[in-house]
């Protein structure tokens, strides 16, 4: 992938947007009705010895050696909702290293899975993380778009959050839409929204496709690699069968209200800007790689 250099204009927008998301004054996006202490909300998946907490139980830590990765997913399955988390990535040479945060209809990989992912590429020392996202239904992916960053995530905390409805879904990096996914109201084979999903994260090596498509590898003598997570978050409709309450679109929620179908003016200006600096890669513009464009790609995320 082509690296992106900033302008001295871009780089300071960059600012200006980090410092309007850092102020208190900006309004806040979630009223969650699920947070807390890790073991109220999740279930380890695998390798629990690479996982740890702090010693107030609000960091939860996950480790990837040689041997094994780490993961954990939410207890309980949602359709629709906002979901959010703090993350901070693994720091120094992390080439090789994904740190993937993705909602899915089923603990394993299955052939007719619906799956939202968020994964971070991690890549020599000096070189940018970049954010991977995927949408997949019915099994099918191939849906990937590749941004980079404004920040360092590995210095600090940031939030990485899903607004999912069904009539559209967005990515938010620290409350800035950086995907947007539209419904067109009409059964189709793109947009995953009949199924519940849980909620997973996990740490694992893929050295060979993740940095630089598969020539970096992964160096061992910097293991153990750490991702660090807080402030779980999920505003959402809970799955219960065999009738639960989120079977069609409700308003009852401010996630499945008008307002949360479309992006705000001010979303608009976030995502614009995204649009013009962010985006490494972008599957609706590969023509190469797909000659006739699928579906999805003629639905305006303006609208």
């Amino acid at each position: 992938m082509e690296r992106r250099a900033f302008s001295p204009a871009a780089a300071a927008a960059l600012l200006f947007i980090a410092a309007v998301l850092a102020s208190p004054s900006a309004p806040a996006a979630e009223g969650a009705v699920a947070k807390g202490a890790f073991e109220d909300n999740f279930n380890i998946m695998f390798s629990e010895e690479h996982f740890k907490t702090s010693e107030d139980g609000q960091i939860w830590y996950l480790s990837l050696d040689k041997q094994t990765g780490c993961g954990f997913q939410t207890k309980q399955s949602y359709r629709f909702g906002w979901f959010s988390m703090k993350l901070k990535l693994v720091g120094g040479d992390s080439a090789g290293v994904v740190t993937a945060y993705y909602m899915c209809t089923e603990t394993a990989a299955g052939p007719t899975r619906d799956e939202v992912d968020i994964e971070f590429l991690g890549n020599r020392t000096g070189e940018p993380y970049l954010i991977q996202t995927n949408v997949y239904k019915n099994g099918t992916g191939n849906r990937e778009m590749r941004h980079a960053l404004w920040f360092d995530p590995t210095e600090d905390f940031h939030t990485y959050s899903i607004l999912w409805n069904d009539h559209q879904l967005v990515f938010f990096v620290d409350r800035v839409p950086v995907r947007v996914m539209k419904n067109n109201g009409k059964p189709n084979n793109y947009f995953p929204n009949e199924k519940p999903m849980y909620l997973f994260s996990s740490i694992w090596n893929a050295d060979d496709w993740a940095t630089r498509g598969g020539l970096e590898k992964t160096d061992w003598k910097k293991a153990p690699f750490v991702s660090a997570y807080k402030d779980f978050s999920v505003d959402g409709c809970q799955w219960v069968d065999p009738y639960p309450d989120c079977v069609s679109t409700t308003t009852e929620n401010w996630w499945d209200q008008y307002d949360a179908w479309h992006l705000s003016d001010a979303q608009k200006m976030d995502f614009a800007w995204v649009e013009r600096n962010l985006v490494v890669y972008d599957y609706c513009k590969d023509t190469e790689r797909f000659p006739t464009l699928p579906e999805e790609c003629s639905m305006s995320p303006w609208e």
